[in-house]
């Protein structure tokens, strides 16, 4: 069974697939590396899809088109919305929906025409699974991948792993305003991102199952100022990395 691994940003994958066994290959498709290969004894194509609903939904379709992959995990980091949340908590989505998707008045708001639903449910194992992963990643290592000193500066005391719902758009969204709407409409949803309910919709449609992370990178609690670049390149690829690897680390051995 193939996994394929996707993320928007290059630092969310890059020291997976570092990791990658000898003989992986890359096939270049659309304008997109797909890395295939074994990964910690796993079957998996790992992709950068880049930013963006449309990016993740032409990406997934590929990885389920010519890759034949079964399951899809997608990583990388939003914005919180929900409060009590902090910089460096992990966000595992239970359910996933669009909040930029409006067809009214012909459909509900949210809802994606024809298909008659506004959420798509990640899948229950996988999502567990990660879950777990990301706790027991905070509890063993958490503390030395990411300095002392940059925690202390981004008040990552004791970064806790919520399952929920996690809403997508193509908005990077960054004002107290937009946050204060979406809390609105969506009193749900625990954090914001632009990928994560695209790869939900393909999965369900073709029948694939999928889990989606995100570390959250800011909250809207918070009004400090988040240098992105440095918080992806110093906790966001740790985060990524160790959690997927603890992921694929405890899943039964594929069989031979």
């Amino acid at each position: 069974m193939t996994l394929g691994i996707v993320a928007a940003l290059h630092e969310e994958i890059a020291d997976l697939l570092a990791e990658m066994a000898p003989g992986a290959h890359v096939e270049h498709i659309g304008m997109r590396d797909y890395h295939v290969g074994k990964l910690h004894g796993h079957d998996c194509v790992i992709v950068l899809a880049r930013i963006g609903k449309v990016a993740a939904a032409a990406t997934t379709a590929a990885l389920i088109h010519r890759f034949d992959v079964r399951e899809i995990v997608f990583t990388g980091v939003a914005g919180g919305l929900a409060h009590g949340l902090s910089v460096g908590d992990v966000v595992i989505a239970d359910t996933l929906t669009q909040h930029d998707m409006d067809a009214s008045p012909l459909f509900p708001r949210f809802e994606i025409p024809l298909l008659g639903r506004a959420e798509f449910d990640a899948e229950t194992s996988l999502r567990d699974a990660l879950a777990q992963a990301a706790r027991d990643w905070l509890a063993d290592e958490m503390a030395t991948q990411v300095s002392a000193a940059l925690r202390t500066e981004l008040r990552m005391s004791a970064p806790r792993v919520h399952v929920g719902q996690i809403a997508s758009g193509d908005r990077f969204v960054s004002s107290a305003n937009e946050v204060t709407l979406l809390r609105g409409t969506l009193p749900q949803a625990l954090a914001v991102e632009m990928e994560g309910a695209a790869v939900a919709q393909v999965c369900h449609e073709y029948g694939i199952p999928f889990a989606v992370m995100r570390t959250l990178s800011d909250v809207a609690d918070d009004t400090a100022h988040v240098d992105f670049p440095r918080f992806l390149r110093e906790v966001a690829s740790h985060y990524s990395h160790g959690i997927l690897r603890r992921f694929l680390s405890v899943r039964s051995a594929p069989s031979t």
